[in-house]
């Protein structure tokens, strides 16, 4: 049973030093917090910046795909003596009333 004891009041110690550093690491984040706020809002808005750039540039890669796509579609029609559909036609399915 003095094991127990012993077990118990070792956990104890644990959880409360374990607390106070918490708390110790809570406090000093909000004395930073003021400096380190507007760094952070900084650093999120270039990061988007980045993704917006990077989403665009992937988006005229795909364009570009399409287009090279469209036109190899538009040869392999031509090779077989038939013609290539549009490439702007594009089926739009019909709703239950039958309006577009």
């Amino acid at each position: 049973m003095h094991f127990l004891l012993g077990s118990l009041a070792g956990k104890l110690v644990h959880y409360a030093v374990s607390g106070t550093v918490g708390v110790a690491v809570v406090k000093a984040a909000q004395r930073a917090a003021p400096q380190v706020k507007p760094k952070a809002r900084e650093f999120a808005v270039a990061t988007m910046a980045r993704g917006i750039v990077v989403g665009r540039t992937l988006s005229d890669f795909a364009e570009e795909a399409r287009l090279k796509a469209g036109d190899l579609i538009a040869e392999a029609h031509e090779s077989l003596g038939k013609q290539a559909p549009a490439p702007t036609a594009v089926k739009v399915p019909e709703d239950e009333h039958g309006e577009h």
